[in-house]
């Protein structure tokens, strides 16, 4: 076995607190001081609670309901949802999940398998309404012969970067887990 040398093992740190000693330039000094107070998962897992709960809140409305339906009716993954529940229940069914999802994530913040499994309820949620840039009409219009997104599209396009947050917050909480695991 090779004695690893203190950069590389910096590079193999898993914890934030134990890089900010390698950190010499003050670039990589800020960089670990966002990285020591965990800033990246504070703002994804609060702003992603808050998302959750605010839009699963409206799509227990009726104009929350009924304005997903072209975006519901049109996904070849959930457009038999309306069908089988009609828009307003099937739409409460949908905010509730949000909120799910949401609790999960709380929960997580003391229990890390819950955020873990918070954040797959997510990345479910989120890869089915990203779909629906390609899916639902008028997401994408053709402009003096170009073609762009909406502000439809645009809107239903964040649900890319959401997804990406769900897939952090399964990695961070995962960590904590494995890491509970094994102190037992």
């Amino acid at each position: 076995m090779s004695q690893n040398t203190p950069l590389e093992r910096a590079s193999q740190l898993e914890n934030a607190e134990e890089l900010s000693a390698f950190a010499k330039s003050p670039i990589t000094r800020f960089a670990a001081a966002i990285a020591d107070r965990h800033i990246s998962f504070w703002i994804a897992s609060i702003g992603m609670i808050v998302m959750l709960l605010w839009a699963g809140s409206y799509k227990m409305t009726v104009p929350g309901a009924e304005g997903i339906i072209p975006l519901v009716s049109n996904s070849p993954f959930i457009s038999w949802h309306f069908k089988v529940f009609g828009p307003y229940i099937g739409s409460d069914i949908i905010g509730m999940t949000e909120w799910l999802a949401a609790t999960l994530m709380i929960i997580g913040y003391f229990k890390p398998k819950a955020g873990v499994l918070g954040g797959c309820v997510a990345v479910v949620m989120f890869f089915t309404t990203s779909t629906m840039v390609a899916t639902t009409p008028g997401a994408i219009i053709s402009v003096h012969g170009m073609r762009y997104m909406s502000f439809l599209g645009l809107f239903l396009f964040k649900d890319i970067i959401s997804l990406a947050v769900a897939f952090y917050l399964i990695s961070y909480f995962g960590r904590k887990a494995i890491v509970i695991e094994n102190q037992r």
